[in-house]
């Protein structure tokens, strides 16, 4: 993977995460709901949507693709700090890179937000999020949280 595209997964992610807290709705919703075409088209349009505001690109994001809010708020009953959607998205944008063979990020990518881990990651009340990224790597490879 390129610096730009490092880049680009980076973005892309922290703006799921981002559109996902703002809609309150699980990540896979987010990724499902724009389907394998619309995140390419976030990562093509990435270079020039950095120059924009997050509030700007997920409100066309969310318009565009009729994503209506849900019921899924892991920010406002968290008792703890919370990560920053930028935190988040570079979590997600390395297991991307460690887990994709080359040329299939996207599907990854896809796999990923869908999968147990997003929605184990997104629980901001456990410490899930500051383990070792190579755990929550492997944790999703296993399908389910290694002991």
């Amino acid at each position: 993977m390129t610096d730009k595209e490092r880049n680009d997964y980076f973005y892309v992610c922290a703006l799921i995460e981002y559109i996902a807290r703002k809609t309150r709705n699980h990540r896979g919703d987010i990724v499902e709901a724009m389907g394998e075409e619309g995140v390419k088209k976030l990562l093509y349009d990435a270079e020039v949507d950095h120059c924009l505001s997050f509030e700007q690109v997920s409100d066309e994001v969310i318009e565009y693709y009729k994503i209506k809010n849900g019921d899924f708020d892991t920010i406002s009953s968290c008792k703890y700090s919370v990560p920053s959607y930028l935190d988040i998205g570079k979590l997600y944008s390395i297991m991307i890179e460690d887990c994709a063979r080359p040329g299939d990020e996207v599907r990854e990518l896809m796999k990923i937000f869908t999968s147990f881990i997003s929605d184990k990651i997104s629980d901001f009340n456990t410490d899930l999020y500051y383990q070792n990224p190579d755990y929550l790597e492997w944790s999703y490879r296993e399908g389910k949280l290694l002991d």
